[in-house]
């Protein structure tokens, strides 16, 4: 049954990314076009990024949003139709998304309150052109208010969708915020928008929307423990009957080990080992006897790299080899370029990020470390799937649906992929490493958990499917 989608997010590639966010809301209208669903997708018009987009038409339009004039232009780019939010007083502003020299924007609230003003007016009334979406689905807590305010609005045939991403961001602001907010007064309660004395739309989403789902099944269950839903596990709880996990997916035609400098694949994986030739010479190692390992990721303590330095150097005399791409707090910065003080030749790393590197490292690698204290889904570890770079990954999140650790058992199936472990601290990812260094000892193994690696089905043809009906029962 064909169909319309608005999809709602503060990131979207190849516009603008901070995150595995980005990935998701640009790839999601692609993936569900072979299911019939016209998907077009509304972002904020940052500085800069409407140029970026060919031939744009003005579709809606309000004079006085959230302090000023805005329109929303629409346009296609790299296949994904864009709806793009010009609103200049909110959005053309030096700096990031969300702040500028590591400063929050102060009105964040109000700029992405009228992002899902916007969804939710588009949503009821549609756009000049005379599409008009059967579904709104937001996504994290930039859209949160957007089921909301749809349903303060009054009756609705739209069916709405919140999606969590992560569920460490959820929107807060003060209550005297409320008015420039455009939310009414009477719904500041526990049972709608008040959330510890303040709002979060976040929670607003959660309450409003008429399915949520997370990015992975274990995510989902996750979130109504105290330890992963960080306040709101009983808001999710209480609607565990329209909460589901659904796997996000990679895009394999970008990800593609057959695409790289040095092509290969799982049927003809030899030139790997090429590839990881080049890799060693580019980041200035010497050969490394055992596993070459990676790391691509932001540098914080959620993603468990401040265990690293407790057990690199033991994974190093193993013969282990580390090269490390990333940034974020500068403590662990400054741990990890220690590392490679101390071990010249063993460990590598590059602090920022190069998205070009990163595809070289996926491709020449034996390993990539991914041991996340919470992961929603995580895409990292679908990389190194695809490249036949076996995961090392926490037990969490996605990482624990999508990787199949090297038991007897799945060894001998041949359905072992990676290895995860648990809990998250330095002695289980030590032991993980040095199971990881008996493995790569045993070439056939490690070429049998690479072919399972790599048969992986990473892609979004299995999720797009459940998106899809997903849809279908909210405008049946």
């Amino acid at each position: 049954m064909p169909g319309r989608v608005l999809s709602v997010a503060s990131e979207c590639v190849p516009l603008v990314k901070t995150g595995g966010l980005a990935d998701v809301v640009g790839a999601l209208p692609a993936a569900l076009a072979p299911h019939g669903w016209d998907m077009r997708v509304l972002i904020p018009a940052y500085r800069g990024v409407a140029a970026r987009v060919g031939d744009l038409m003005p579709v809606w339009s309000d004079p006085a949003l959230f302090g000023g004039p805005a329109q929303v232009l629409a346009g296609t780019v790299a296949g994904v139709q864009v709806l793009l939010l010009d609103a200049p007083h909110l959005f053309d502003r030096a700096g990031g998304p969300y702040g500028h020299q590591g400063v929050d924007f102060a009105d964040n609230p109000e700029r992405f309150a009228a992002l899902s003003w916007v969804a939710s007016a588009v949503a009821r009334d549609g756009l000049s052109d005379g599409w008009r979406p059967q579904v709104l689905h937001g996504h994290d807590w930039q859209a949160g208010f957007a089921p909301a305010y749809l349903r303060f609005g009054g009756p609705t045939d739209v069916g709405t969708v919140i999606t969590v991403h992560n569920i460490a961001f959820q929107g807060h602001a003060p209550p005297d915020r409320l008015g420039s907010l455009r939310l009414p007064a009477h719904e500041f309660h526990p049972g709608s928008l008040e959330y510890y004395g303040n709002l979060s739309s976040l929670k607003a989403g959660l309450i409003h929307a008429d399915r949520i789902t997370t990015v992975s099944p274990t995510y989902a269950e996750e979130l109504m423990r105290p330890e992963f839903g960080m306040g709101l596990q009983g808001v999710i709880a209480a609607r565990a009957d329209v909460v589901s996990g659904i796997l996000n997916g990679v895009d394999t035609a970008v990800w593609d080990p057959g695409s790289e400098d040095v092509p290969y694949s799982a049927k003809s994986p030899k030139n790997k080992a090429l590839a990881r030739a080049a890799l060693i010479a580019e980041m200035g190692l010497d050969e490394v006897p055992g596993p070459l390992a990676i790391v691509v990721s932001r540098l914080t303590d959620q993603k468990g790299i401040d265990l690293l330095p407790a057990v690199i150097p033991e994974f190093v005399g193993l013969g282990g080899g580390l090269a490390v791409l990333g940034s974020g707090d500068a403590r662990l910065e400054g741990a990890m370029r220690a590392l490679a003080r101390v071990h010249p030749g063993r460990v590598a790393v590059r602090i920022g990020y190069d998205e070009g590197l990163s595809h070289r490292m996926f491709a020449g690698a034996d390993a990539v470390l991914v041991p996340s204290r919470f992961e929603p889904c995580g895409l990292t570890q679908m990389y190194g799937l695809r490249y036949g770079t076996l995961p090392v990954v926490a037990a969490t999140g996605g990482l624990a649906d999508t990787v199949v650790t090297a038991n007897p058992m799945a060894l001998a199936s041949g359905a072992a992929n990676g290895l995860t472990f648990h809990p998250t601290d330095a002695l289980a990812l030590g032991q993980a490493l040095r199971r990881l260094i008996a493995l790569h000892a045993d070439r056939k193994v490690w070429a049998a958990m690479q072919k399972s690696a790599m048969s992986a089905p990473v892609g979004w043809a299995a999720s797009s499917a459940v998106y899809a009906a997903l849809y279908e029962d909210l405008v049946r």
